[in-house]
């Protein structure tokens, strides 16, 4: 069984979204599934089909979280330090071309959200990151071509 890592916060987003799939969310499609079979015959019933669907949807992804959460390796950033890249280090980075200036944390794949500058740890960058250190030059290939980024700063929060 494989490890997947996330931080204390991504982790309590996946629980929470555990129990709101099964106390909230399961009891509502079984009312809807009820309701639409009241309606008669279920061959041509189209809210007891869309029911049905939501249903199987909302199983599978009850699933899939109960699967991440079990196989979570929760890190706690806050507990950590130093000035190598590793999970969780929040990394200021500089292109290199444009000098335009961004700061990625680096998270789980469940938890990575680029708009909100958190990248999943097996992104092109995250992988070209980690192991290095303020002062170094990094090289990312992306399907958009080669870029390049220099390390301005390494913080754990």
């Amino acid at each position: 069984m494989q490890k997947v890592p996330m931080t204390v916060s991504g982790h309590a987003k996946l629980k929470e979204e555990l129990r709101w799939r099964q106390q909230d969310e399961r009891p509502r499609i079984i009312d809807a599934i009820s309701e639409a079979r009241a309606h008669g015959d279920l061959s041509e019933n189209a809210e007891y089909h869309a029911a049905k669907e939501a249903q199987s949807l909302n199983e599978g992804r009850i699933k899939e979280l109960e699967d991440l959460t079990t196989r979570a390796e929760i890190i706690d950033v806050s507990k950590m330090s130093g000035d190598t890249i590793k999970f969780g280090a929040t990394v200021k980075l500089v292109d290199e071309d444009t000098e335009e200036e961004k700061t990625y944390q680096i998270v789980g794949d469940q938890e990575a959200d680029p708009k909100q500058g958190r990248i999943s740890i097996s992104s092109p960058i995250s992988r070209a990151l980690i192991g290095k250190t303020v002062g170094d030059s990094i090289e990312v290939k992306a399907p958009a071509g080669s870029r390049y980024y220099e390390v301005l700063g390494v913080a754990w929060k």
